[in-house]
Order: structure tokens, then C-alpha cells, then sequence
């Protein structure tokens, strides 16, 4: 389905035969605009952007390349291709036609998924509004705006489906996006993650590596809903959701490509010696691993949920590749899974396979976490040195959950509350070591150019070379 990009609202689901859905979008569409002024990315208003603009939804071809200044860049409602007679993949209602309308038994818990999903696309701008400010280069600076145009759009993606779907009450909600701020202290964003500030480039890189990823899982599982707009929402979602994880994997390869360079230079790799010399040492980035994906592991919820089986039950929210799954119903299945004794010990516990989707679709999340920490870990052996980054474990510094205020080390060994507390200098970022990376943080904003601590990349973007002015601020 080619996209409409005549309309004032560029978009692929006829909106124009919607009147009154498109004036409802209209009216809130200024908002948006006065939303991404004040809480986009600072002091790069009126530059020239080498921006991807999506032009279709199918698989190849879908996006095209051209400088763009992003108040103007041409937001929209972008769904996947309809799947004629697609049908229910999971729980009781498995095998039945997939919703093209919202059932009124699970009007508000839809509704409540969407917000909470549409939540984290805007809060994860404001969070990265002054990394621009920053920049370790033009083609670094030109990959978030890029992040951030695209979490805009996403925003767009559920802002429709509370205005399309769900009358007034979806009006409302779509305003109460508007209005909650990453960080603030009257009106925060509803997960915790994405309030915790991002103020240095690795926390950007960490944040798109781990929990974009986190976001990638919840668009799979949402893909897979019985409510047919949602999963082809999510569908196209995912299409751009890939290059924010790229972004990550990438920026901590060559942050550590950096370091590699420096310690082979200096015959050392003693942290303290590497900082003098302007780079980011491998104990440093493992803090940095320990904090964003522990965080990010409880975005998944808990461990035992009964949310998690009603979703799953009732066709709601599935799990990731559900597909590949042998068996789409889970009535009799269970679960093992480690969680605390209560007398400082740990036992195993058997749970309904319903009741542990989260889990389940948080043991897909770690695996391809793994992915990328094997990679990191195949640089540092290949240039001679036996550092190891690690995840820390699915236990340690839990907040929700079968662990949540456990005090354990990183490995998952229960310990007392107050080694922990004396720990966590150690296993997390201190104080100092953000002051460090923050006095790092100088732009570089000359073509081809890159700071000190962090290595070029392999290639340019679109096939453009790496010294191509990806934005242009004069």
C-alpha cells in the first residue's frame, strides 16, 4: 500500500474518507508540532537533516534518503499491508478471524496496552533532546535525529489508533501523552526507564542498544494481537524499530574499537591511564552494560502474571514469533523458573506457561542481547587482551518481580543488604565515572570528523561516505 503523501497527515489507511477522524488528528496534530519544539532535539531546529522518509510499507524499497528539516519532516499513519482472513494465532480465541473492531469486554484493556506503548515513543525524545548539543560527529548527530524522527512517527502510530479506535476516551489519553514529561516530577512518563536521564552519548548508545530492544520484543508480542490494527501497526513499527538497535550495537563497537586502539598504543590497560588519554575503559563500559540492561529487564513486567495470561488468553498481546511456537493455547503446560526461597536460599518454582509469557518473551530478550555482547567480546580477544564484558544477571537490581529488592551481586548470588549496598560503586555507574564520560561529551560537528573516544564508523550511511555532511548547520 503506496503512501499518501499529498494529504496534510501522510498516511496508507484512506484517512481522508474519515472526516471526522481526520479533523480529530488535525486538531491534535499543532500540539504534536509545539510538543516536538519545546521537548525535540535542542538547537537543531532549522538544520538540514539527511533524514529516511518511509514512501511504502512493503519490506524493500519502503524508505527514501533526502535532507530534511525535521519540524518539517512528514509524519504519518503507516500500517502494514492488510493479511486477508487472518486469523488468531493464540490463547482461547486461537484459530478465530483476527478483530478489525475493539471487542467492548477488552476496550479498556487495549486502550491501556496502546497508551503505555505510545508512552515510551515521545518520552524517549525528551529524553535525548540535548545530546545534540554533544555530538561525536555529524554522522552521529545525523543517526539520532534519525532515532528521534522515527520514535515521533511511532507516537503518531498509536495517537491514531486512541483516536480511530477507542471515541473520546483515546481522545483524552492522546492529550495525556502530551502532557506527561520524561523526568518530570509532577507528570512522569509511566515506566521508570524512560525517565532516567540521558545525558552522555553510551547512555544513548546503551539505551538504543538495550532498550530499544526491550521495545522491539513488545512490538512482537503486540504484532501478534488479535486486534488486526495494532499488529499492523506494530509490523511497520519494527521495519524502522531495526536501525535504532544498529545505532547501539554500533556506537559501543566503536566506543570499545576506540579504547582498543589506545590500549594496544600505551601497552596498558589500566583505567585510570586510559582516562588521561581521553577514552572510555572497558570496566567503565561494563558499569554502564550492569545499569541499562538491568533497567531495561523490568520493562517486561513480572515474572508471575496474571496481566500477562489474560492478555495471552484472551488474543491481547502474544508472544514474540508466536509462530514458532508448537503449541498456541498453553492450558497445560508449565514453567520452571529459579526465584528466592525466603530464607536467603533460592528454590525452583513451577508456573503455568500463561502466567510466565513475560518471562518466556524476557528469555528471548537476553539471548539476543547476547548477540551483541558476543561481538563487543570477539573484538576485545581478537586484539589480544581477556576482558570480558558480561550481562549481569536477570536477578540483579530487580525493581519488579520474583526478585524485585533481592540484594544480589551481579552474577544472581543472593547476598546481605549491606554488601550490596557497598556493591553497587562498584557494579554500577558511580558519580565519577558519569562526570568522567560527561567530560568527554565535546561536539564535533566538522564533516568527517570524530571525537577522541569513539572510532569512525565502517561505512557512511546510504552508501554516502563517512565525511558526507549529514546535517547542515550553517
Amino acid at each position: 500500500m503506496a503512501i499518501n503523501y499529498q494529504e496534510r497527515i501522510p498516511n496508507n489507511v484512506d484517512l481522508g474518507n474519515d472526516r471526522a477522524l481526520q479533523r480529530a488528528l488535525e486538531h491534535w496534530q499543532p500540539r504534536f508540532l509545539d510538543w516536538w519544539q519545546e521537548l525535540g532535539p535542542e538547537g537543531f531546529q532549522s538544520a538540514d537533516v539527511y533524514l529516511r522518509t518511509a514512501t511504502s510499507v512493503d519490506a524493500a524499497g519502503w524508505a527514501t534518503f533526502g535532507k530534511v528539516k525535521m519540524p518539517d519532516y512528514r509524519w504519518g499513519i503507516f500500517l502494514a499491508d492488510h493479511e486477508q482472513d487472518r486469523m488468531i494465532g493464540f490463547g482461547d480465541e486461537f484459530g478465530k478471524p483476527a478483530w478489525q473492531r475493539v471487542p467492548g469486554e477488552h476496550r479498556s484493556t487495549l486502550r491501556r496496552l496502546i497508551v503505555t506503548q505510545g508512552d515510551t515513543e515521545p518520552a524517549s525524545v525528551e529524553q535525548q533532546r540535548r545530546l545534540g548539543l554533544t555530538c561525536p560527529s555529524l554522522y552521529d548527530l545525523r543517526n539520532l535525529f534519525q532515532v528521534n524522527v522515527e520514535e515521533g512517527r511511532h507516537f503518531w502510530a498509536m495517537v491514531y489508533l486512541l483516536h480511530a479506535y477507542f471515541g473520546r476516551d483515546g481522545r483524552e489519553e492522546a492529550e495525556e501523552l502530551l502532557h506527561r514529561h520524561s523526568g518530570d516530577v509532577d507528570n512522569p512518563r509511566i515506566l521508570g526507564t524512560f525517565n532516567e536521564p540521558i545525558d552522555d552519548w553510551l547512555s544513548f548508545f546503551m539505551f538504543t542498544y538495550f532498550t530499544d530492544r526491550d521495545g522491539k520484543y513488545q512490538l512482537m508480542s503486540l504484532a501478534e494481537s488479535a486486534f488486526d490494527p495494532l499488529a499492523r501497526t506494530c509490523r511497520f513499527m519494527l521495519t524502522e524499530e531495526s536501525h535504532h538497535m544498529f545505532v547501539g550495537e554500533t556506537g559501543v563497537t566503536r566506543i570499545i574499537r576506540r579504547a582498543l586502539e589506545k590500549m594496544d598504543e600505551l601497552k596498558s590497560d589500566d583505567p585510570e591511564l586510559l582516562r588521561k588519554h581521553g577514552v572510555i575503559d572497558l570496566p567503565t563500559l561494563q558499569r554502564y552494560v550492569n545499569f541499562w540492561f538491568s533497567s531495561s529487564l523490568d520493562l517486561f513486567g513480572s515474572e508471575q502474571s496474571s496481566n500477562a495470561a489474560n492478555y495471552f488468553a484472551s488474543g491481547l498481546k502474544g508472544r514474540p514469533d508466536e509462530p514458532r511456537f508448537e503449541d498456541h493455547n498453553c492450558t497445560d503446560t508449565v514453567e520452571f523458573m529459579d526465584v528466592p526461597d525466603g530464607n536467603g536460599g533460592i528454590t525452583s518454582a513451577e508456573v503455568p506457561t500463561r502466567n510466565a509469557i513475560n518471562e518466556v518473551t524476557r528469555d528471548g530478550y537476553i539471548r539476543d542481547c547476547m548477540v551483541g555482547v558476543t561481538r563487543w567480546n570477539r573484538a576485545v580477544k581478537r586484539a589480544g587482551h581477556d576482558f570480558e564484558l558480561t550481562l549481569p544477571s536477570r536477578r540483579f537490581r530487580r525493581s519488579i518481580g520474583n526478585w524485585s529488592g533481592a540484594p544480589t551481586d551481579p552474577e544472581g548470588n543472593l547476598i546481605s543488604r549491606d554488601a550490596y549496598e557497598r556493591g553497587l560503586d562498584e557494579w554500577l555507574p558511580s558519580e565519577a565515572d558519569r562526570a568522567y564520560v560527561r567530560s568527554l561529551m565535546k561536539q564535533v560537528i566538522e564533516p568527517g570528523k570524530m571525537a577522541g573516544w569513539i572510532a569512525p564508523p565502517d561505512r557512511g550511511i546510504n552508501n554516502q561516505p563517512v565525511d558526507y555532511e549529514y546535517v547542515e548547520l550553517h
